[in-house]
């Protein structure tokens, strides 16, 4: 398994209009194939700052996932709301701890 978390600076006119089309396509992004979990979140002190944050069962999902018609439609209205450059990482986690 892996996650990735990806961090999207937005205008702060446009924040509203991404979290309504986040709401909207979450649900399709939650139903393709490998992808086990899908989270948003929020900087406390900047925000027009957002992270997605989801777990894959694998790279292979995830670069299904980013070669879909899905990610390809969802990212172009995206990125158009875009104020700075967004970033990306996919990781794996190295010890688990007790929740």
């Amino acid at each position: 398994m892996i996650k990735r978390i990806v961090k999207m600076t937005f205008a702060e006119e446009k924040t509203a209009l991404f979290l309504a089309s986040f709401w909207e396509v979450q649900p399709k992004i939650m139903a393709f194939d490998g992808c086990t979990h899908l989270e948003i979140w929020r900087d406390v002190n900047n925000p027009n700052i957002f992270f997605t944050y989801s777990h894959w069962e694998s790279e292979a999902h995830l670069q299904q996932y980013r070669q879909s018609d899905l990610f390809k439609s969802t990212w172009e209205t995206t990125k158009k709301m875009f104020a700075g450059k967004p970033e990306a990482w996919s990781i794996e986690s190295l010890q688990k701890t007790k929740s």
